[in-house]
């Protein structure tokens, strides 16, 4: 069972804060969740994580696995040049900057030893093989001999 709390006051107020200052004094800021999207697929072999990383350089990614908890880290640089007229000032922002992180607790069936990481069109893809003895397996069904059950 999954226990969540519901509380009206702070969404209504989330959602008041975020309709007067805009998207970053949302809770939906870089850093949360929602700053760095995630799909998780079962595969048979394991389990595969997809994280939106889009406008990334691949070389601020970094992904971790320290005491069962995978956490990825990347970090958005803007993009504007030190160089450029001082005198420019943003008509629309929207595109968050800076390092974004989120950490997903693994299970103790996942081999955390061969996790598989690649970046590619905006995309992290991390893969986590199973453990072999977690690894569903057909059990065989012997028939019981009709003889043998009427002696017993």
């Amino acid at each position: 069972m999954l226990l969540t709390t519901f509380d009206p006051f702070t969404r209504d107020f989330d959602r008041r804060i975020e309709r007067a200052f805009g998207p970053v004094w949302s809770p939906f800021r870089p850093g949360t969740a929602a700053g760095m999207p995630m799909d998780a697929t079962r595969t048979g072999d394991g389990l595969e994580l997809r994280f939106d990383l889009p406008g990334i350089d691949p070389a601020s990614i970094e992904v971790t696995v320290d005491r069962g908890v995978l956490s990825v880290s990347a970090t958005r640089t803007d993009e504007r040049n030190e160089n450029e007229d001082k005198n420019e000032k943003f008509f629309v922002r929207e595109r968050t900057t800076g390092a974004v992180t989120r950490r997903v607790r693994l299970s103790e069936n996942l081999n955390a030893e061969a996790v598989e990481a690649d970046y590619r069109n905006g995309v992290l893809q991390v893969r986590i093989p199973v453990l072999e003895q977690a690894k569903p397996r057909k059990v065989e069904v012997r028939q019981a001999d009709a003889q043998q059950e009427l002696v017993s």
